[in-house]
């Protein structure tokens, strides 16, 4: 079997495969209701808030798009603070539905700076909402979203929409105590699950948003998930053997508690970041301060063809690693260390790299 090493969809084990096997079940029945009240209510602990949190049959991006559609109106304006390609595409959404989206572009491989963020606010008062990422995957930079949102929300009392797809469940987030008004997240990250479920959280502030936003919307309206979790059921046929995985897994976290979650985490990402600069490469964030603990973007060398290291490391050492994006094209590579991987997965890799480096012109 391969090892999967891209920052998403990420291994799943044979207890999570084999739940979803399960023989289906009324999704509008009662066995259903109690799958759907437990999840849920497991999902409000992993996202630290008392308040609402939906379940969406779809990808990370359809809650980044619910994020936009169940809180705007065509014409507001929004500040898209980006670091990356994610970033970017939070950015677009808002655009498609006709919000008027103020790009704050940071430079790949930083992350937000606070003082450019404010100066952003002050120049733009009528500003309604912020888009940010929490975890840039596309160039390995975790953003201190507890900071980001402090600005947003305490001092100038901004909505803050947060794409959190590839952070929680993987590193620290507390939605209720930064502030935090609407969170998407995505099940193929550090969920320790297949791709199919995406997970968004409520604040009261959001409802708010919601009760004045005009933009137009259908699957993603949020009311209509509110409206039929009150009586046990999900709104459109969902995922049924995905709600079977998510129900394992969460029992999982739970029992392991989200402390032990974070420094999971923690403990890789570090070892990752030690492996790959014993290898004498450079990590592509300016800082290692601000590396991502669920993925590691390293600069390929001058001397080296991205692409080939990238494909000889899949073709002759069964490792699949993730090459760099848009801009970031043949420049970086990506390591991914979400959900449950072991040291042994990442020294495997740093070995096959230490192999297929000097095959591809590193050092020679």
């Amino acid at each position: 079997m391969a090892n999967l090493r891209i920052p998403g969809p990420i291994p799943v084990d044979d207890e999570i495969l084999d739940a979803m096997g399960t023989e289906m079940i009324n999704h509008r029945g009662p066995e259903f209701k109690e799958l759907l009240y437990q999840t849920t209510e497991r999902l409000q602990k992993v996202f630290a808030t008392d308040q609402d949190v939906f379940i969406i049959t779809g990808s990370g991006t359809a809650a980044m798009e619910a994020a936009v559609v169940n809180t705007l109106s065509p014409g507001d304006i929004a500040i898209n603070a980006t670091v990356g390609v994610f970033g970017n595409r939070f950015g677009i959404i808002g655009e498609r539905y006709g919000v008027k989206v103020i790009p704050l572009e940071f430079e790949f491989g930083t992350s937000v700076d606070l003082n450019k963020l404010r100066e952003c606010l002050e120049a733009n008062p009528k500003t309604k909402a912020v888009m940010v990422t929490h975890n840039e995957t596309s160039t390995g930079v975790a953003n201190d979203i507890k900071s980001i949102a402090s600005v947003i929300k305490k001092e100038y009392g901004k909505l803050v929409l947060v794409d959190g797809i590839s952070s929680v469940c993987s590193l620290p987030i507390e939605t209720d105590e930064w502030g935090l008004d609407v969170v998407a997240t995505a099940s193929q990250k550090g969920w320790m699950l297949p791709p199919g479920l995406a997970f968004i959280s409520f604040s009261e502030e959001a409802w708010k948003a919601h009760s004045t936003s005009i933009m137009p919307r259908f699957y993603l309206d949020m009311a209509e998930y509110k409206r039929y979790f009150e009586i046990g059921q999900p709104p459109f046929t969902p995922s049924v053997s995905c709600m079977f995985a998510l129900d394992i897994a969460l029992k999982r976290i739970e029992k392991e508690g989200m402390g032990s979650v974070y420094e999971r985490h923690s403990t890789i990402g570090q070892f990752t970041r030690n492996g790959v600069k014993n290898l004498g490469l450079e990590l592509f964030p300016v800082s290692e301060s601000i590396a991502s603990n669920t993925c590691t973007a390293i600069k390929v060398p001058n001397s080296v063809d991205g692409s080939e290291l990238v494909r000889k490391m899949r073709v002759d050492h069964d490792v699949v690693l993730a090459g760099g994006q848009a801009s970031l094209s043949g420049k970086i590579i990506r390591i991914g260390h979400m959900g449950i991987t072991h040291e042994k997965d990442i020294q495997e890799t740093l070995d096959a790299l230490s192999v297929v480096l000097p095959q591809v012109g590193f050092g020679t």
